[in-house]
């Protein structure tokens, strides 16, 4: 049985301080993309490998605020085409392999051996297909918010029938009514050729309006602050583009279950999966099926939290975690 988790009074976590980073700088990975990283922390402490959300969504201010600061070496990058890495918004060369391997290189480029590797949402995608890829060099895993890119997650957030739609009717409705009636059997499809088109101004638009559906529902409830985030042009664009590329062509995985069937490579390795229960982005049917395959992972549904990290039980079984492998 899965391990409802919600802490209560004193035990409930929150996020270590926020700090400066005690370096930062760029990696050319390709004659096109360069990254920009951040490093926190203990220098001589625990690597671990923080991976943001979306793909597109960037790394934010408190994310390094999840590991203990006296105990790990805290790595964070903006992955190709999102937050300062350049181009922006670029999907020429992107890809989910790149970004594995641009991991890799961020590995070798640090001087680790070994490293934790933590990521939600889309970060728990590219963290399962980093660990099964490199194994040997994940000492544990933490994942929250589980999306495997299979195209039955993609339909129930993205297409109108009869999934988040009908959760969130009144947001759903100014993502889907940008796109004519006519195109709406495939609302990713209509995205993509708006966001990948020729008008600027419908480029922005279009951004807005993918980026502004998914912020809407990140909470169990709506955030304001999240909605305007929406609102930065650059940031929508980086956000919208790349994930909507990477929806249609179903994160280049092999196949729809890739993710889930590979897990037999990644089972000796100690992992924490955190997932909210009413996480409208990326429901919890996913990360029940990560924990069906993959029994040794220690897993929590959160009953009183949607996708957002930074719900206070989710949080709280995120620190934990991290603590628990801040000494491997």
């Amino acid at each position: 049985m899965a391990a409802t988790s919600k802490p209560e009074g004193t035990n409930l976590r929150t996020q270590y301080p926020e700090s400066e980073p005690y370096d930062s700088g760029w990696l050319q990975v390709s004659d096109l993309h360069c990254l920009h990283y951040w490093q926190y922390g203990n220098k001589n402490g625990n690597p671990v490998i923080f991976l943001h959300g979306g793909p597109g969504g960037g790394v934010k201010k408190r994310d390094h605020c999840y590991f203990d600061p006296d105990a790990y070496r805290i790595i964070l990058f903006d992955q190709r085409g999102s937050g300062k890495s350049t181009p922006a918004a670029e999907l020429q060369e992107n890809t989910t392999w790149h970004s594995v391997e641009d991991i890799e290189k961020l590995r070798k480029h640090m001087g680790v051996e070994r490293w934790v590797v933590f990521g939600g949402s889309w970060g728990s995608t590219l963290a399962l297909a980093y660990s099964q890829t490199h194994p040997d060099r994940v000492k544990a895993i933490v994942l929250r918010g589980i999306f495997t890119l299979r195209r039955r997650e993609l339909e129930w957030f993205y297409e109108d029938k009869g999934g988040a739609c009908m959760l969130f009717p009144d947001h759903f409705e100014n993502y889907r009514d940008f796109i004519p009636r006519a195109e709406r059997k495939d609302i990713m499809g209509a995205y993509y050729r708006r966001l990948t088109g020729e008008d600027e101004k419908v480029k922005v638009e279009a951004a807005k309006r993918w980026s502004r559906w998914e912020m809407a529902t990140s909470k169990l409830f709506v955030d304001s602050d999240m909605l305007q985030r929406a609102e930065s042009d650059q940031w929508a664009l980086q956000f919208a583009r790349i994930e909507c590329h990477y929806f249609i062509y179903g994160g280049f995985l092999e196949s729809d279950d890739q993710l889930l069937d590979n897990v037999d490579r990644i089972r000796h390795i100690p992992a924490t999966i955190v997932q909210g229960r009413y996480d409208i982005v990326c429901p919890p049917e996913t990360a029940w099926l990560l924990h069906k395959r993959w029994p040794e992972a220690e897993f929590h549904i959160v009953p009183d939290a949607g996708h957002s990290p930074r719900e206070p039980g989710t949080t709280s079984l995120l620190v934990q975690a991290t603590d628990k492998y801040k000494t491997l």
